[in-house]
């Protein structure tokens, strides 16, 4: 049974920094992609970023792209996401997701079959 256990959510004021990490187990880590998601109240479940399962390739939404890093290290199971600048309207609770696809599979949730629990991140103004 694969699991996603997320960490590293907080409160911080806009224009400071938070790492989320993702810690995986359940099946071979370092041949899958990984995924961020998030989703503030009343909003859809959104595509934040994800990485290859080597990590040559990675992906970011528009809203995030120069502010957000993702990476991953194989020999701990763990994707990471540093968020930098970050803005108040990044406030959601972010989700560390995997599926089937060692490639990029593009930023739909569908794409994605494992979801941690989430972790929550509120940036203040």
């Amino acid at each position: 049974q694969v699991q996603l256990v997320e960490a590293g959510g907080g409160l911080v004021q806009a224009g400071g920094s938070l790492r989320l990490s993702c810690v995986a187990s359940g099946r071979p880590f370092s041949i899958y992609t990984m995924g961020w998601f998030r989703q503030a109240p009343g909003k859809e479940r959104e595509f934040v970023a994800a990485i290859n399962w080597d990590g040559g390739s990675t992906d970011f939404a528009d809203s995030v792209k120069g502010r957000f890093t993702i990476s991953r290290d194989n020999t701990k199971n763990t994707v990471y996401l540093q968020m930098n600048s970050l803005k108040p309207e990044d406030t959601a609770v972010y989700y560390c997701a995997t599926g089937m696809h060692s490639g990029l599979p593009g930023r739909t949730r569908h794409n994605y079959t494992y979801w941690g629990q989430g972790t929550q991140v509120t940036v203040s103004s």
